[in-house]
């Protein structure tokens, strides 16, 4: 394992690097890159995500630093992603408990067969050029995640949808056009992937000015200073961290293992939540069965714990 930083005077920690990732190309099998990718990432001590489509990938991955760089380089070779860009972070734990190298139908779901982000996009806009846009009178700013992200924190001033998946946007859109006559239309997301798709979709649709924010949110986080921000609470992302906010330090929110949706402190006090069964916001997405296994999952946990083992569920 690669170390990095320091917990005290002469006490090393190891310091995880995290990559959030994507790229929209063309690969013609995609099945067929799955094996290589998986083996470069296990020789390199890398856990995490890595969606691939024929539209192609999507992921963030964590481990040492030379296995995240030998990962990219992998990446980086698979045909049309020598111009990967991508974003780094640190962890002082590992925030994924395996790797997982999946084949999916759209790299970010959004059901909308006819939109290609390798056709056309919005304009991108640098985080430091993001303020001044959003703060125009003329300009629109649409969130365009989840609610349960929204929730937790959002740009000043930025209409959510409530939207409870990104595939409910269009329909969103389609309902709500109309208040926002002829005016520019400023999206973000977490890393920039959902916007490639959603202001191709606005650009379909006869939007005329759409812009979005290069390298999302975690990308503002990382160089726009705290007190020039425009931002307010924390970002959801979607590993054992939760969250992170300025400086893309890890925020104080923890999960519900259950939905994996973000929970204060506050939150765990409620007759709903159980740890690792249910919380106030999935108590009546699951049934007694589901719990039931639910239960018999945290079990397994807490003995592998006990063991000193880690779980890998």
């Amino acid at each position: 394992m690669a170390w990095q930083g320091r917990d005290g005077p002469g006490i090393a920690a190891p310091m995880f690097t995290v990559a959030a990732l994507y790229k929209f190309t063309r690969f013609d099998d995609p099945d067929a890159l799955r094996p290589g990718l998986r083996a470069v990432c296990e020789a390199g001590g890398v856990r995490g995500s890595l969606l691939l489509a024929r539209e192609g990938i999507n992921g963030t991955i964590a481990g040492p630093r030379a296995g995240i760089d030998a990962a990219i380089a992998a990446i980086r070779a698979l045909p049309g992603c020598a111009e990967l860009e991508w974003k780094e972070s640190t962890a002082k734990t590992m925030p994924f408990g395996k790797l997982k190298v999946r084949l999916k139908r759209e790299i970010v779901t959004m059901g909308q067969p006819h939109v290609d982000p390798m056709a056309a996009v919005g304009r991108y806009v640098p985080p430091q050029d993001w303020n001044a846009l959003i703060s125009a009178e003329d300009v629109v700013v649409i969130d365009t995640r989840n609610d349960y992200e929204v929730e937790i924190g959002t740009f000043r001033g930025a209409i959510d949808p409530q939207t409870t998946s990104f595939r409910d946007f269009p329909a969103w859109w389609e309902a709500n056009r109309h208040r926002f006559g002829n005016k520019r239309v400023a999206m973000f997301c977490t890393g920039g992937i959902r916007c490639e798709k959603s202001t191709n979709y606005l650009l379909s649709e006869g939007v005329l000015e759409v812009y979005h924010l290069q390298g999302g949110i975690l990308k503002y986080l990382e160089e726009v200073p705290e007190h020039e921000s425009l931002w307010e609470g924390e970002c959801f992302v979607f590993d054992k961290r939760v969250s992170v906010g300025h400086g893309l330090k890890p925020g104080p929110l923890g999960l519900c293992h259950a939905c994996r949706r973000p929970l204060a402190e506050a939150d765990k006090t409620r007759p709903e939540y159980e740890t690792g069964v249910s919380c106030h916001r999935c108590l009546s997405e699951y049934s007694e069965a589901d719990r039931t296994r639910f239960r018999e999952r945290q079990k397994q946990i807490k003995l592998a714990r006990a063991r000193g083992e880690e779980h890998l569920s």
